[in-house]
């Protein structure tokens, strides 16, 4: 992009043009933020909705951050209606009550999880556009999407492609995306076939006319620019929560025998990095899941744990056996070895 130019912008449905930067750079929780809730259509009156459910959903798009009486609640007489706004206005209190979007995700995994995986993922996807805000990689925000957005993993002649997971569902029999289609639902076909759809940094400019609709696919091979894009992802994430400066680059293999740390970045690479420290015998099929292994290494060792203070932390990322991918971003920021002291 040219020196001066200005900067695309994206994800613009993921709500970061409704919130507000605190001075620490943190996103803080607006009305119009809380009003795009009561949009949703799990709350917003149908024509069925009783005069209970109106007068609600209209208090609260005056008054976004007014309490509601249980009494209000129980007036409703639509059961569902009555469930959807009990779980949206108590997502809304935990939001209010932590002050920013990144404060109430930390939360969240402090305690009992009762908040639907879709908030959670739609809370990453702001964070996400709030860290990654004036970036001209578009290989970095599809990158991204991995953090917020499940995946299919295909591997082919030795590369791992990800796609979008609920595009190729709903595309499954490849009609709008050809041999892409083809090749991740049936996983036949050679790597060529699908040179034009997977990212690279030659054709990457096409990324910001198709920054939303989740149907490009990247390449984690090791060396491959998107594999690299996914670190510096990281590195940014932790960067964001922690305060603290870490690098993160893939690694091929991990060559200590008895390394210090390791962080799964899904539950599938969490329980083959058990098995591998506990020297359990992983067999062949679920070591070939691994998709992605990175070396994270803190700049300043006196911040980790003093038992392995200046010890590399590796982290993975792998499918589980129907290909699927599911990050816990969360994982980088529960599982961290800081020095608490």
């Amino acid at each position: 992009m040219p020196e001066g130019a200005a900067k695309p912008d994206f994800w613009r449905n993921s709500g970061f043009h409704l919130l507000e930067r605190d001075s620490t750079g943190r996103l803080r929780v607006t009305d119009d933020f809380l009003r795009a809730y009561y949009l949703r259509p799990e709350l917003h009156p149908v024509e069925e909705s009783d005069d209970a459910e109106r007068a609600l959903h209209a208090a609260l798009m005056a008054e976004p951050r007014r309490r509601v009486a249980q009494g209000e609640l129980a007036a409703i007489g639509d059961a569902d209606a009555r469930h959807n706004y009990g779980v949206v206005l108590r997502f809304r209190d935990r939001l209010l009550d932590a002050g920013t979007i990144e404060a109430c995700y930390q939360g969240l995994f402090r305690g009992p999880l009762d908040t639907p995986p879709l908030f959670i993922a739609q809370m990453a996807h702001v964070i996400l556009r709030n860290i990654l805000d004036g970036t001209t990689d578009p290989l970095r925000l599809r990158a991204a999407e991995v953090f917020f957005r499940e995946q299919k993993a295909t591997i082919q002649e030795g590369h791992a492609l990800l796609a979008d997971l609920e595009t190729v569902e709903t595309h499954a029999s490849g009609n709008r995306y050809g041999s892409l289609g083809r090749l991740i639902v049936e996983a036949s076909g050679p790597l060529g076939r699908v040179d034009l759809d997977v990212l690279e940094p030659a054709n990457a400019a096409l990324y910001w006319q198709r920054e939303s609709r989740h149907d490009t696919v990247i390449s984690l091979t090791y060396g491959r620019a998107a594999l690299d894009a996914l670190a510096a992802v990281i590195a940014l994430w932790v960067q964001h929560f922690v305060g603290l400066e870490v690098r993160v680059k893939p690694v091929r293999r991990i060559d200590e025998p008895r390394w210090a740390w390791h962080i799964g970045l899904d539950a599938e690479s969490t329980a083959i990095l058990n098995d591998l420290w506990a020297g359990t015998e992983v067999e062949h099929g679920r070591m070939q899941r691994i998709l992605a292994l990175f070396g994270l290494d803190f700049t300043e060792p006196r911040l980790m744990r003093p038992d392995i203070a200046g010890r590399t932390v590796y982290l993975a990322l792998a499918a589980d056996e129907e290909g699927a991918v599911r990050m816990k971003p969360q994982n980088l920021l529960i599982n961290l070895p800081l020095n608490e002291a």
